[in-house]
């Protein structure tokens, strides 16, 4: 996945995308040979990702969606957010523009017993489309959203990771050579308060991802733990914990 990184600094969630453009026959054979490529963040997890015209979708936007199906295991919505993200970022890495589409609705709810969770909408874009300058992005300061000393590299990277409605969810602590990733339940948001943790969920994935990536980029090595699964009743739910084995020179 390293090979994604350079893209943290030009994705951007398309949401007009010009009627004039057209993905290719040889485009789409390519994006359905990368999704056989993607990295699972749980392997025993079964999915199904099946790309559809937009017409097939209520979705507003783009020329085709991708869409994600999950059996519900444990975790499952971390392990959407993580694939679907290395997609987001591959595709823009193409010129083809994504937005991640929660409120559009698919004809299959569900598909081989599997679970519909979320989509990407895309279509072909212009390299304009997309992000020049990290002050295009409105994010969080650092102390924001980390606490503890690190790589100010890897902290000002994972902090241009995609959320929902840009509510930003994660907090991170650090310290000697952990990582301990948390999920912030008290943000504020436009999404209904009982739709909130599922696409936050969804958001957290997204971030270890992003934070996966940068680590690899840097050159370190790490043993990742997902935290158990549990309720919402505190205001740091904890996520995952990465273990740093090793970082070059």
């Amino acid at each position: 996945m390293k090979e994604l990184f350079d893209i943290f600094f030009k994705r951007k969630s398309v949401r007009k995308f010009d009627k004039e453009l057209f993905l290719a026959e040889e485009e789409l054979a390519e994006i359905k040979q990368a999704i056989e490529r993607l990295i699972p963040l749980v392997d025993n997890i079964k999915v199904r990702l099946e790309i559809v015209k937009r017409a097939d979708t209520t979705a507003k936007r783009g020329e085709y969606c991708l869409l994600m199906y999950s059996e519900k295991q444990p975790h499952y919505l971390l392990n959407a957010g993580y694939m679907l993200e290395q997609m987001d970022l591959l595709l823009a890495s193409r010129d083809i523009g994504v937005c991640w589409y929660a409120l559009a609705k698919t004809n299959e709810a569900q598909l081989d017993g599997l679970d519909y969770v979320i989509m990407l909408a895309f279509g072909k874009s212009r390299p304009q489309d997309f992000r020049k300058a990290v002050s295009e992005f409105k994010r969080k300061s650092r102390n924001e959203l980390w606490e503890g000393d690190f790589n100010a590299d890897v902290i000002e990277a994972v902090r241009l990771a995609p959320s929902a409605c840009n509510t930003q969810p994660w907090r991170i602590v650090s310290a000697g050579n952990s990582i301990k990733v948390y999920r912030n339940t008290m943000v504020k948001s436009f999404i209904p308060a009982n739709k909130l943790p599922y696409y936050n969920s969804i958001d957290m994935g997204i971030f270890l991802c992003f934070l996966e990536i940068a680590l690899i980029q840097y050159d370190y090595a790490f043993n990742r733990t997902l935290s158990t699964e549990g309720g919402s009743d505190k205001e740091l739910l904890e996520i995952a914990n990465y273990n740093i084995k090793l970082a070059a020179g």
